[in-house]
């Protein structure tokens, strides 16, 4: 995950040229945590099934539904613009909702074209403990830079202030309310901005991994000229590391940085999302996507019979995460001070650690990856 941070820390910069990044050297660095782990030997035409209906039946289809959300939430921003009210203001922030949880589903797969060109920090920019995203946001609705109204302008200035955290401050944030009184107003024109960039940086996503002869057949066919993945082998353990990685994240990186213990310092205002209560929206999105991929890949068929329980129990973790999520306060003040909710956040806690450890001790030890590989944190 520090690699994941620091990458992060250098996406606040202005976008102000635009990185030519190669699908070999994109796929080169997909590969690097396999090329670590140990030589894997399994089913060459099973790898490929496997492979084949996680692109097909997760990743195509969770980006494509990502594409299609934010062109919705545009629309919703472009109405409110228009037509001010409290019906036009609620739709649009139920729209962000949508999308917010939309790219939640796809957003654990941190592979790919959406790290290239810092799209994935243009989409979202978090963690951001240094609250650079909410400075520079503010700075821009004070100074009223019409620059950033538009879609592709915005696209190229920092990534702070042009995805999913400077749009729930438009929506959220300190003078909202202006977006139900002013048409076209300088807050509500830049939150369509937001909105509207966030829609082409999906839609490129899209477009690379729809592509026919692109990033989804060197996923789908591992092989020894393929510049992802030269084996089955890698490939699969590729998957395992989006699992093991995206569940990590969760605990991390959407839990950890607002609480980490009934006896530890609670920051609840450093969660994502907070400001619009749709923390444990995003986190349950999260782990939506998490068992989505597990199931629809249908890794288990890779095990042996004795082994395939270690899935069974893991999507059984992962949807009683899921159902917790749903019982959990939206307001996190209250969800860090109160007992009974430190209970869930405990939990929240103990149950991805304990999904991790079956994805990275139980399923890839089934699979060959010797005791000592770890997906741990600095791999």
């Amino acid at each position: 995950m520090r690699k994941l941070i620091a990458a992060g820390m250098l996406a606040v910069l202005p976008l102000t040229v635009s990185l030519a990044v190669s699908l070999v050297t994109s796929s080169s660095a997909q590969a690097q945590e396999a090329d670590a782990a140990p030589s894997v030997k399994l089913p060459e035409a099973e790898v490929t099934k496997v492979m084949t209906a996680a692109v097909n039946g997760f990743i195509r289809p969770g980006y494509d539904a990502f594409q299609k959300s934010a062109e919705t939430m545009t629309g919703a921003m472009k109405t409110l613009c228009e037509a001010p009210s409290k019906t036009s203001y609620e739709a649009a922030r139920s729209a962000f909702r949508d999308v917010g949880v939309s790219w939640a589903r796809i957003e654990i797969v941190r592979v790919g074209p959406v790290i290239e060109q810092n799209r994935f920090e243009r989409i979202l920019f978090y963690p951001d403990r240094k609250s650079t995203g909410l400075k520079q946001v503010q700075a821009a609705l004070t100074k009223g830079d019409e620059s950033v109204t538009d879609p592709v302008a915005l696209g190229t200035k920092s990534v702070a202030m042009q995805g999913l955290g400077a749009l729930e401050y438009v929506l959220a944030g300190n003078g909202a309310e202006e977006l139900l009184k002013t048409p076209q107003s300088f807050r509500c024109r830049y939150g369509a901005a937001i909105a509207g960039n966030i829609g082409n940086v999906a839609r490129q996503v899209s477009e690379i991994w729809d592509a026919p002869d692109g990033i989804a057949k060197t996923w789908e066919q591992p092989g020894p000229d393929n510049p992802a993945f030269r084996t089955g082998g890698e490939a699969i353990t590729a998957l395992l590391g989006i699992l093991v990685h995206g569940t990590e994240a969760v605990r991390d990186q959407r839990i950890e940085t607002f609480y980490k213990g009934s006896d530890k310092v609670k920051f609840p205002k450093q969660a994502l999302f907070w400001r619009s209560e749709n923390t444990w929206a995003s986190i349950k999105g999260n782990l939506e996507g998490l068992s989505a991929l597990l199931e629809t890949s249908n890794m288990a068929e890779l095990l042996a019979d004795k082994d395939r329980p270690v899935v069974v129990q893991t999507q059984k973790q992962l949807q009683s995460l899921i159902a917790l999520t749903g019982t959990i306060t939206p307001d996190l003040e209250k969800a860090v001070a109160d007992k009974a909710e430190q209970k869930k956040l405990d939990t929240m806690l103990a149950g991805t650690k304990d999904v991790i450890g079956k994805l990275n001790d139980g399923y890839g030890g089934a699979i060959g990856l010797s005791s000592g590989f770890s997906f741990a944190d600095g791999d």
